[in-house]
């Protein structure tokens, strides 16, 4: 089960995996536009960057990531922003695979966010020994 950096071919791929877990989670409208995103993953100056989980040469996961900076510990880390795999490869080990390629390219924090009521995924996180951060709330701000 190979974990890799994603490469400007596997673009259909990745903005297949986002539709597919847009769906997943209820929106079924999400339409990516490939140049865009091809643009912003690898053009010249990328603004995120994805790791690809590969079963028998079939793309069978992602991991779709941006760095962060942690002023209070000084280091960089990965803000974890979408975290999918298929269905027919999960309870696989893909997921934990994923997740501890990323831990292993920072030594700073690894973050991401879950929605509310997701046990199975609340249950996968915590055997990882990852905890909620308690005292914070996430805001966004959108156009």
């Amino acid at each position: 089960m190979p974990v890799r950096d994603a490469v400007e071919s596997d673009i259909d791929e990745i903005c297949a995996m986002i539709e597919e877990h847009a769906r997943y989670e209820g929106n079924d409208d999400l339409v990516l536009d490939r140049a865009e995103m091809r643009r912003y993953l690898f053009g010249p100056d990328p603004k995120a960057w994805v790791l690809i989980a590969e079963v028998d040469g079939e793309t069978a996961g992602m991991a779709f990531c941006t760095w962060s900076f942690s002023t209070w510990e000084a280091k960089p880390g990965i803000w974890l922003d979408d975290l999918f795999i298929r269905p027919a490869y999960r309870r696989s080990g893909l997921g934990r695979q994923l997740l501890y390629e990323l831990r292993a390219r920072t030594d700073g924090r690894v973050e991401w966010e879950m929605q509310e009521g997701n046990e199975k995924a609340a249950a996968f996180y915590a055997e990882l020994g990852a905890e909620p951060v308690p005292g914070w709330v996430r805001y966004r701000w959108k156009r």
